[in-house]
């Protein structure tokens, strides 16, 4: 009986433990949406029908890369792809952050 209650705990305390992070990460993407259009990266993406077809459509970014390696893009282009046309934008990390997050639900 106290090994059932003990593992009904550590459940309700994992299920929590998901929705607070699930909910972190719904507030990090809705941040890095506003930073995509604070930005003024929909001056050269798309998402959607929002944006400038001059580079990439971001609309399913999200399935292609992961959050990571959204960041390590968003960090300095060129060195992901030296004939990369997109300049290295001046974001702090916790703009980085929130954009490759956001970045990474766009599928």
């Amino acid at each position: 009986m106290m090994m059932r209650r003990v593992e009904m705990i550590a459940l309700g305390t994992v299920a929590l433990f998901g929705l607070a992070t699930a909910a972190a990460s719904a507030q990090s993407a809705d941040q890095g949406r506003q930073v995509f259009f604070s930005q003024g990266c929909y001056g050269c993406h798309r998402i959607g029908p929002a944006g400038t077809p001059i580079a990439n459509d971001l609309s399913h970014i999200g399935k292609k890369y992961t959050e990571s390696e959204l960041a390590r893009w968003l960090r300095d282009p060129a060195s992901q792809k030296p004939s990369a046309h997109m300049p290295r934008l001046a974001l702090e990390e916790d703009e980085i952050r929130a954009l490759s997050a956001y970045l990474a639900t766009l599928r």
